[in-house]
């Protein structure tokens, strides 16, 4: 081997050693930024308000749907036997009771049934 292709190995090998040490950065860059903590603190500021508006939805839907099914099922009640209006008016009122408890429930402000059981023995 010549010096000057000695030479120019050691500028590839030089060139190289950099490239990678450059690699090596990037990657554990990344690494950091995938890494659990840094999703969670960039969840924490980005979904804060979407979090609220899916729980917000979620309640308002489960009321609705106590009350809608409640106002249902006193309207069949009334085609079928003939008891207008008492059959909707009783009904609905027990939809509308039924979804304030489903809302109090996903609040977490009463337990469920299940959970209720199990607490009132100890």
């Amino acid at each position: 081997m010549s010096p000057d292709e000695s030479g120019q190995e050691s500028e590839k090998r030089a060139l190289t050693e950099a490239e990678l040490s450059e690699r090596k950065n990037r990657l554990v860059q990344s690494l950091e930024e995938r890494s659990p903590e840094a999703q969670q603190r960039k969840g924490e500021n980005s979904s804060g308000a979407g979090q609220g508006f899916a729980q917000a939805m979620k309640l308002s839907t489960e009321f609705v749907a106590g009350v809608v099914v409640g106002a249902g099922l006193g309207w069949l009640i009334d085609r079928g036997l003939g008891t207008s209006p008492w059959g909707l008016i009783i009904f609905l009122l027990l939809g509308f009771c039924a979804g304030v408890l489903n809302v109090l429930r996903s609040a977490g402000v009463v337990a469920e049934p299940r959970d209720r059981m199990d607490g009132g023995g100890s």
